[in-house]
This record gives structure tokens, C-alpha cells and sequence, in this order.
């Protein structure tokens, strides 16, 4: 590993902290290094806050951030938001060299933070680290390059492959596996279920067995057989999954996780609208009742979409 390497690696473990708190912005983390040693650290926090340069370069006296170089995940933003441009920070600050992971897909920005950099006679690296990268942000690439939201298909199933048993509502999971679904919640910007779902379980669909914000609630009520629905919730009467996804992006949401039932996933995963697959295994078999969706393997290998099973310990 190189020594660019190794900083950029801790810039994207610093960015992970801010996974579920800083939707819909980006994760970022930041490294300020100088004679080959870390000076300052910092990571983008919460939405609304200070990016994760800022945060990291605040810290720091003139002095020692001149000539420092700066290590960070995603291009230094060169526009006004809810802080001022990053960009314009690193500048003022007299930093000598910026690397970077990723180009920020934003219009705001794409390119415009580097080129403000280079143009003030900084050096710019760029690309470090790069599929990492994507992979930790991976919910904000797929909505800026796709115009959809992150889409994630869930749900838990017996030790032969059912759903549950006569068609019944049963519990597969375990309670450990429960609150991992719950931290999931945490992480992602909406959660969906059907309208038959809705009728037979009354979902909550929150985060309660996790501390972290709760996901928009959503259901697709595409029989429209639903009259009222708690407060928060949003209702989708899409025809087709698709138009579903394409209702969830204008509403401004990064992803969604997908919880069912049954057909549902069946029309998602039919579609070809899925990014990752996560399945609980239980040990029980149950012989009959509601089969579980099949993800077509070959698909899931050929797209680079992710497939995880999850099993239950012995």
C-alpha cells in the first residue's frame, strides 16, 4: 500500500461515521498531513454542518497548515450551500497538495473544486483509491449517475427457501437480527413495503431496537386499497415498480430498502431494479406455505449487483 494509499484508507474509514446522519450529502472524510505526520483529522458530521475539510482545517494555525498536504474522499466543493465552498478554505489555508478519491458527480460542483484548486497553483492528485470509494458512497453515485435512488431488497427466509409457513406471518429472524435490520433502517433514506404487507403486519417500519433516525415510510398501494395512513408515511399508487423508483427519486430520497412481500420484490427483482440483496436464513424448515423470491444469480455476477445471506448461528 502506498503511502497515498494508506491516508486516503482512513479517509474513507472517518467518512463512514457519518453514514445515516448526513443524507443527503455525501460521506467524506479528511486527512491533514505535514513532514509525514498527521496533523488534523475530520469528517463531514451531520447535514447542514461543516464538511469534513472544514472540519479538519479548523483546527489548524496558519502556520502549520501551510504546505501541508490534504488528504480527502470526494472533490472539495466550490459552491455556497449551508457552509461556505471547501475549495476556498483549502486555498486560504495554504495548503501545497490536495488527493482525492472520487470526483463529485454533483452539477454544483464537477470539476470546479479542482480546477479552483489547480488554478490557485495547488497540486492536485486525483483517483486514489477510487473504487473504494464509490463503494462507500455508493447511495450518492447512484443518484446523481442513475437518477434513482440506491435500491436494496430484504428479507428473511427458512432453512428450504420459504417466506412463511401457510401463507402466515411467522418470525425467521432472530433478535440479533432483528436489531441489524433495524441499524440497516438507520442507514438508508426509505423503506417500502406493499399494501397487503401494510393490511396484514401494520408495519412501523422505524428504527426502534437501533439508535439513529428513522427511514421514510412508504407503501405501494398500487390497488389503491388503503384509506388512511399514519402520519409521515408516503403513499405510492405507481402502476409499475419503476414508476415507484421514479417517484421515490424526485421525492429526494438516496435509497430504499425494500421489505416486501412477495411480489413486490418479485416485481423489483423482475425489473432488474435492485443494487444489493440481504437475506436472513433461518434453521427452521418448513415444508410449504409462501415461497421466497429467486434473485437471478447469473444477473447478480454479470451487473456487479451484491447478493448477502445472512445465517442464523448453530
Amino acid at each position: 500500500m502506498s503511502q497515498d494509499e494508506h491516508y486516503m484508507q482512513r479517509c474513507l474509514q472517518l467518512a463512514s461515521n457519518g453514514l445515516g446522519r448526513v443524507r443527503p450529502n455525501p460521506l467524506v472524510g479528511c486527512v491533514v498531513v505535514k513532514d509525514g505526520v498527521v496533523v488534523s483529522e475530520g469528517f463531514h458530521q451531520k447535514y447542514g454542518e461543516n464538511h469534513a475539510e472544514r472540519n479538519a482545517l479548523l483546527r489548524l494555525d496558519d502556520e502549520t497548515a501551510r504546505g501541508a498536504t490534504l488528504y480527502v474522499n470526494l472533490e472539495p466543493c466550490s459552491h455556497y450551500g449551508h457552509t461556505p465552498p471547501c475549495a476556498d478554505l483549502v486555498i486560504e489555508k495554504g495548503i501545497a497538495k490536495v488527493v482525492c478519491c472520487n470526483d463529485d458527480p454533483n452539477p454544483q460542483v464537477a470539476g470546479r473544486g479542482f480546477e479552483k484548486l489547480q488554478n490557485a497553483g495547488i497540486e492536485v492528485v486525483r483517483h486514489v483509491m477510487a473504487e473504494e470509494g464509490r463503494r462507500l458512497n455508493r447511495r450518492f453515485f447512484t443518484f446523481m449517475e442513475k437518477r434513482r435512488p440506491y435500491i436494496i431488497l430484504k428479507w428473511a427466509e427458512s432453512a428450504d427457501g420459504y417466506m412463511a409457513p401457510d401463507y402466515k406471518p411467522y418470525w425467521i429472524s432472530t433478535k440479533e437480527e432483528r436489531r441489524l435490520s433495524h441499524k440497516w433502517r438507520t442507514e438508508e433514506a426509505a423503506i417500502l413495503v406493499g399494501s397487503q404487507t401494510y393490511l396484514d403486519d401494520k408495519p412501523q417500519l422505524t428504527a426502534r431496537l437501533w439508535s439513529g433516525e428513522n427511514p421514510v415510510p412508504i407503501v405501494l398501494d398500487r390497488r389503491r386499497r388503503l384509506n388512511e395512513l399514519p402520519e409521515g408515511w408516503m403513499r405510492l399508487r405507481s402502476e409499475t415498480v419503476g414508476e415507484a423508483v421514479e417517484e421515490i427519486y424526485r421525492a429526494g430520497l438516496q435509497s430504499v430498502i425494500v421489505e416486501g412481500g412477495r411480489k413486490i420484490l418479485d416485481a423489483f427483482i423482475e425489473a432488474g431494479l435492485y443494487d444489493e440483496v440481504r437475506v436472513f436464513h433461518g434453521k427452521e424448515k418448513f415444508g410449504t406455505g409462501l415461497k421466497a423470491p429467486m434473485v437471478p444469480v447469473d444477473n447478480v455476477q454479470v451487473t456487479t449487483k451484491e447478493i448477502v445471506f445472512f445465517r442464523g448461528k448453530d
